[in-house]
This record gives structure tokens, C-alpha cells and sequence, in this order.
């Protein structure tokens, strides 16, 4: 069996749950983490599926306290520092680590496009700067840049660097992170392609940032159980589990719409309430009826295991 190396294991990219005024809902916040904690499952708190990009420095600021406060010390805390400016970057960090954090996961900036010299530089600026242990978060789909591997394995040499978190949909290149990094015990990948989950377990990743956690991480946790016994069978069955939620939520959306559904159904458990940060927003009645009656069928169909909370 794969060691577990320090950076590893289901990490839930959180979303950030707020109410009508756009403030953050601290009662949500403690039922999603109470949620993780049942199913060995970590927090990451401001990265696109929280809608970091769209939140206020003082909201940022306001739920990294509300989870340092209450999350369990059992599974580390990520934090997502990413901003186009360097300046907000690294002092975010900071407060981070202030409050406890065990990482911090930075994107490269999307506004501009970088050079692989200018990628390189920024990263290392970066490292230099935070006061602990960082991620290296490549998703082209918001930053429409790709972080090369060969520049990636030799910004994995610098002291705070620790781990990445790939979100990028190509085969070839997971299959070479893999080859790269799966048995180096000092710096861990960290896969954000959901549909890859089992596959990468099976083959050396150390964790997965699924979404779908928000909403049902018994799957992951079920999941390393399943590949821990060595039945490859039943990693690929919760696989399926984890592909047709996600297809529920996701499939025909954009990724800003893909997020209220993830709320609507989280809605539907007690979680939190749907709201979403302008200019995101909701969909029709008719379209939010159709989503939870499908989803209502699907967890009946295929026996996914969620709780149930009884306060939204």
C-alpha cells in the first residue's frame, strides 16, 4: 500500500455559503465542516469553488476566522491566497498562517498571459514570501495558462513548495505527474479532475479536491476504503457515484452556474442555502425543481450515502 505522504487524502474545495445580503452563513459553514469531519475529509476554504474570485478581502478574511475557529485539528486547513496582485497575495497569506492554517494554494494570476520565465518568477517570489507550506494550483479553465511540468518539478524543489493541485483535463498529463511525483516523498499531487478520482489513487495520486464533497464525501472516503482492501471494483463503483452527482450539477452548465446547482442541491440536505456572489446567479423555478427531483432519484437509485441536516 502507498504511503501516505504529509499533504494527502480528500480535501473538499468548500463553497463559501452566504445568505440574501451576501454575508457569509457561519451556521453553514460549521454544518459542511461537521459534514467533512464525519467522512475523514479536509477543508479548502477561497478557491473557485467557494468564488474566491468574486468575495471581498474583509469576507475572505471573515471565513478564514469563522473555520480556524471551529475546524477539527484532526485534517489540515488549505486556504486559497490567490489575487492578481502579488501584494494581497502575500499578506493574505500571512493571516493565514496566523490562524492556523497548514497551507496555502496559489493559482497564477488571470488577467494577463505569463511567459514560462515570468510563471517561474512568480512562483518563486511566492515561496519566498509565505510564511509556510504552499500549493501550486494549476487550472487553465479560470487562468488560461498551463503551468508546464518540467517547471513545476523544479519549482517542487524550493523549501515551501510542498504539493499541486491539478485540475487540468488531460490524460497524458496526469499520467506524467504520476510518473513524476507519485513515489517522491516530499512533494504530493493533488487531483481536482473528479472523473480521474480511482484512477489516480490506483496509480500513486495522494489526494483528490473534489467538489462533490461538498455534498457527499462518504464517496471519497469510501473510495480509499475500497482501494486500502485492494478492490479496484468498488473504487471504480463510488467512481460512478461521484461521476453521476457531478453530471447532475454540472453537465450542460457553465462552471459559475455549475456552482448554484452544487448549492441547490447542498440546499436540499440541509448544507446551506443557494445564493451565489453577483454577477453569478440562479436559475428559473422550473430548472431548480427539475435539479432536485433528479437528484431525489438518483440517491434512491444508486444508494449514496449523505446526512441529512434539518436547518435550511
Amino acid at each position: 500500500m502507498k504511503t501516505k505522504k504529509k499533504y494527502h487524502g480528500t480535501i473538499v474545495p468548500l463553497v463559501t455559503p452566504i445568505n440574501t445580503k451576501y454575508q457569509l452563513d457561519k451556521e453553514a459553514v460549521a454544518r459542511i465542516l461537521e459534514n467533512l469531519k464525519q467522512f475523514n475529509a479536509s477543508p479548502f476554504i477561497l478557491g473557485t469553488t467557494g468564488e474566491s474570485a468574486l468575495l471581498t478581502n474583509q469576507l475572505k478574511l471573515e471565513y478564514l476566522e469563522t473555520v480556524a475557529g471551529i475546524r477539527s485539528t484532526e485534517h489540515k486547513l488549505y486556504v486559497g491566497i490567490s489575487s492578481n496582485s502579488m501584494k494581497e497575495t502575500i499578506d493574505f497569506s500571512k493571516r493565514c498562517f496566523e490562524f492556523g492554517a497548514d497551507a496555502v494554494v496559489a493559482t497564477l494570476p488571470f488577467y494577463y498571459k505569463l511567459s514560462e520565465r515570468q510563471i517561474k518568477k512568480y512562483f518563486l517570489q511566492l515561496a519566498d514570501h509565505v510564511d509556510g507550506p504552499m500549493v501550486i494550483y494549476n487550472i487553465p479553465a479560470t487562468t488560461h495558462m498551463s503551468i508546464p511540468l518540467n517547471l513545476l518539478d523544479e519549482l517542487s524543489l524550493h523549501d515551501n513548495i510542498v504539493a499541486t493541485k491539478d485540475s487540468e483535463r488531460s490524460e497524458e498529463r496526469l499520467q506524467e505527474s504520476l510518473s513524476r511525483w507519485a513515489d517522491r516523498p516530499d512533494f504530493s499531487h493533488l487531483l481536482g479532475w473528479a472523473a480521474k478520482s480511482a484512477y489516480a489513487l490506483l496509480h500513486g495520486s495522494d489526494g483528490l479536491v473534489p467538489s462533490t464533497g461538498n455534498l457527499a464525501p462518504s464517496i471519497y472516503d469510501e473510495m480509499y476504503k475500497a482501494i486500502a482492501e485492494g478492490s479496484e471494483e468498488k473504487a471504480y463503483y463510488y467512481q460512478r457515484q461521484s461521476d453521476l452527482l457531478g453530471d447532475l450539477y454540472q453537465k450542460g452548465r457553465t462552471l459559475g452556474e455549475s456552482l448554484w446547482a452544487l448549492k441547490i442541491l447542498m440546499q436540499s440536505v440541509g448544507l446551506c442555502e443557494p445564493h451565489v456572489m453577483p454577477p453569478l446567479q440562479g436559475s428559473s423555478t422550473e430548472e431548480i425543481n427539475l435539479l432536485k427531483e433528479s437528484f431525489q432519484q438518483l440517491i434512491k437509485e444508486e444508494g449514496i450515502k449523505l446526512n441529512i441536516y434539518n436547518h435550511v
